[in-house]
């Protein structure tokens, strides 16, 4: 039997996962990065992009992260994210229409501030937009 890392993922909701995996891809701010047991000990930050968990057996498991910790000692990896949406649990189609709502949200704003507001979440979506898309 191999070796396996042991993997924590926490967001302000919730832990979401914490179990032994053979392998977690990171969106490190400075690049992706892949943990296996007995990395080096390491702490990062993270972008906003796709983590995906793959165990011993089965389709990987991949979780939209927007910004983070990640930290890598003896006893495994720990990712502490500011959100953290799991593809699986993601309804494509409401996504799209609160996509479509946050574009005319901008588009409507009547003062700097509203705009900004309305701004920074049509920016959320198109970093989860950019992450759904993406190869993995």
């Amino acid at each position: 039997m191999a070796e396996l890392l042991h993997f924590e993922l926490v967001s302000p909701e919730r832990l979401l996962f914490s179990g032994e995996v053979a392998e977690v891809t990171v969106p490190g701010s400075e690049g992706e990065f892949t943990v296996l047991v007995r990395h080096a000990p390491l702490v990062a930050t993270l972008k906003p992009g796709l983590l995906v968990i793959r165990k011993e057996s089965g389709a990987p498991e991949k979780i939209f992260l927007r910004g983070g910790f990640a930290e890598i000692n003896p006893r495994g990896l720990t990712v502490l994210a500011e959100e953290a949406i799991p593809l699986a649990e993601l309804d494509r189609a409401a996504f799209e229409v609160q996509f479509k709502n946050a574009a005319e949200d901008v588009a409507d704003a009547k003062d700097d501030e509203k705009r900004r507001r309305a701004q920074e979440v049509l920016d959320h979506l198109r970093q989860l937009q950019a992450a759904l898309s993406a190869p993995v």
